[in-house]
């Protein structure tokens, strides 16, 4: 019983440790994931300001401020301006492609060019990493001064996608390896390691000795019979617990080809008279239910 209990918790301990340090990786991946996330939107930001910048340069303006570059949704940014300015679309298109062919990731986005007033359209184009796939009309139709927004919305990548995938799947996994483990612990209360039979085996000052059926206090032995031996050896395997009627006369006479019932409870105040010799030992009977050897702590 007790080299179960020791093996059982160096067992809790092992795999303790591996879950705990499996959250580790799995923090550490959240973390490192997001300073890269952070990093690759600073770097994108510096970007969309080169393209507002150039634009200017292409309209003609040299002295007035871009903006500073607004995130307004996860994959969505805001170029604005200090002063209105004027723009070739195609020229747009091509600033674009060529600046944020400079972002590994920014390979499919939409740009809207906005109307600062009314937030109506003025003009807006879409590039994707097939160029098959690009839309892009009226570029030879220069637009006139006034005061623009442009928006640029990035496609979601996979990269983030399968980030999220990884920790939840991540955390799902720990916490199914918690469960089997919790479930696996339960079973086991259930139904506990059954001792070797030529252990000696401690109750409170005694020793049992199972194979020679024989109790141990200093230098007084007394022995057991067969039947006591295999009553007795019941409680020990789960001391402090109830051991219900059925299971005795089950797992003590069923191999006999018979049931015996009055026979149990005189088997039963033997065993009580044997184990005297330490007051420290008792067979309690629990009504209803059956008997509970206690030993003192």
């Amino acid at each position: 019983m007790q080299l179960s209990q020791i093996h059982l918790s160096r067992e809790r301990k092992y795999l303790f440790g591996f879950l705990f340090v499996s959250l580790i990786a799995v923090i550490l991946l959240a973390f490192t994931s997001d300073d890269r996330d952070d990093f690759d939107s600073a770097t994108r930001e510096v970007l969309l300001r080169r393209i507002g910048h150039e634009l200017l340069l292409q309209s003609g303006d040299k002295t007035s401020r871009v903006l500073p570059v607004k995130q307004i949704s996860e994959n969505e940014y805001q170029i604005s301006f200090e002063n209105a300015l004027t723009f070739q679309p195609d020229s747009l298109v091509n600033l674009t492609k060529r600046t944020l062919a400079k972002d590994p990731i920014a390979s499919d986005y939409i740009v809207n060019v906005l109307n600062c007033g009314n937030a109506s359209v003025a003009y807006s184009y879409a590039v994707s990493k097939n160029k098959k796939d690009d839309i892009v009309a009226c570029i030879g139709r220069r637009q006139p001064k006034a005061c623009y927004l442009i928006n640029i919305k990035f496609k979601p990548t996979r990269i983030n996608t399968a980030k999220s995938g990884y920790i939840l799947g991540g955390l799902s996994f720990l916490a199914l390896i918690g469960f089997i483990f919790l479930k696996s612990g339960k079973s086991r209360k259930v139904a506990p390691e059954k001792p070797n039979s030529d252990m000696l085996l401690p109750l409170g000052s005694l020793l049992f000795d199972v194979k020679n059926r024989k109790l141990i206090l200093n230098e007084t032995i007394t022995d057991l019979t067969t039947t006591e031996n295999r009553v007795l050896l019941i409680f020990a395997w789960s001391p402090n617990e109830i051991i219900e009627r059925s299971r005795l006369q089950k797992e003590i006479w069923e191999d006999d080809g018979v049931i015996v019932g009055r026979s149990l409870d005189m088997f039963i105040s033997k065993l009580r008279k044997k184990l005297e010799i330490d007051p420290n030992i008792k067979i309690v009977v629990i009504r209803g239910k059956g008997y509970r050897l206690e030993l003192a702590v």
